[in-house]
């Protein structure tokens, strides 16, 4: 029996962006309910009238949280919930540690003792990403674990400043210390509620509204697909996951009575800038930016926990595995205006 009844509502925190919109959808065709919080009410009027066209009214309800930051900040949001998923983080992508971590680490502290306030809440799961388990290494073997963490990019965008070029080292540190507090706080606290994390690596797949959303990784290939590779080299060679798979693997943490205590990594497969090129050669047609790089470097990490996460697609979802990286990419362009 899942622990949240079918047709209860779940908070999305940061329903706007590119992954909570994704988690918002899959938790509507599932047949709950939402309640999604944007920083403001015009970043969460295309959210309200998309799913309200989708699923019908009353199906979806938005309340602004301006800062995730400032106590108390989610003590309204998660009254009467079944259970929370708490995507939103500071994305600015500033190099100073100073100015994300405190945010990031506060914002999973509030919900958390938000939720701790609600006694209908079952279910608690964030959203962490890859990084807070390791760095891309490409060319280099190793295996990646359940209780892999990524130490190192924590170590390194906490070194004195000056802070020029960490904005990546500080991101991943900040969804390193985050799912560290959320561990930490759910053995001190020992909540009524079960607690899970996401770990997805790069999401690609759809940007559900293109104008209004950045579109965190899948920017990437929207990049290379308007400009050329050339921005994007930087960039290393990694693992992929679609995003809406992302999304389905935060729902089966929400609703599957055997997932607890778990942290479920998103990692389809590996891949390079050279397969994406020759991907949008064969979608697109021949076109001089698109030309094969000499850089073919490969992640060659083992993430052992894997399997776990695609058995969870198919026993929730009914899907046959993971969505490829060919369609991922066809399915991002066809979103794009």
């Amino acid at each position: 029996m899942a622990p949240i009844p079918n047709g209860s509502t779940v908070l999305v925190t940061g329903a706007n962006g590119f992954i909570g919109s994704h988690i918002v959808d899959q938790l509507l065709q599932k047949g709950y309910k939402v309640r999604g919080t944007v920083r403001s009410e015009g970043k969460g009027k295309w959210v309200q009238e998309y799913f309200d066209n989708k699923y019908g009214t009353g199906k979806l309800e938005l309340v602004v949280v301006p800062d995730m930051a400032a106590p108390g900040a989610f003590n309204d949001a998660v009254k009467g919930v079944s259970g929370v998923a708490h995507v939103a983080s500071n994305l600015s992508f500033s190099d100073n540690p100073n100015d994300v971590i405190p945010s990031v680490l506060s914002g999973i502290d509030n919900t958390l003792r938000a939720a701790m306030t609600e006694p209908s809440i079952k279910r608690f799961v964030f959203t962490s990403s890859s990084t807070a388990a390791t760095n891309p290494k490409p060319n280099e073997k190793f295996d990646i674990k359940e209780d892999s963490w990524n130490t190192e990019t924590v170590e390194e965008a906490w070194k004195p400043a000056p802070y020029d070029g960490r904005k990546w080292v500080v991101y991943g540190a900040s969804k390193t210390q985050a799912e560290q507090e959320l561990w930490k706080f759910a053995k001190e606290n020992k909540p009524s509620f079960e607690v899970n994390a996401v770990l997805p690596n790069a999401n690609f797949g759809p940007i559900i509204n293109e104008k209004e959303q950045d579109a965190s990784t899948a920017g990437w290939i929207r990049t290379i697909h308007r400009k050329g590779i050339d921005d994007m080299k930087f960039i290393p060679a990694q693992w992929f996951v679609n995003v809406q798979d992302t999304a389905r693997l935060h729902v089966s943490a929400l609703i599957n009575p055997d997932v607890k205590d778990e942290r479920i990594f998103g990692f389809s497969a590996p891949y390079n800038w050279n397969d994406i090129l020759a991907i949008l050669r064969k979608l697109k047609g021949d076109d001089p930016k698109w030309a094969p790089i000499e850089d073919d470097s490969r992640d060659l990490s083992n993430p052992l926990p894997r399997s776990r996460a695609e058995e969870l697609l198919k026993k929730d979802f009914g899907r046959s595995g993971w969505t490829g990286l060919e369609d991922s990419v066809k399915d991002l362009l066809a979103s794009l205006d």
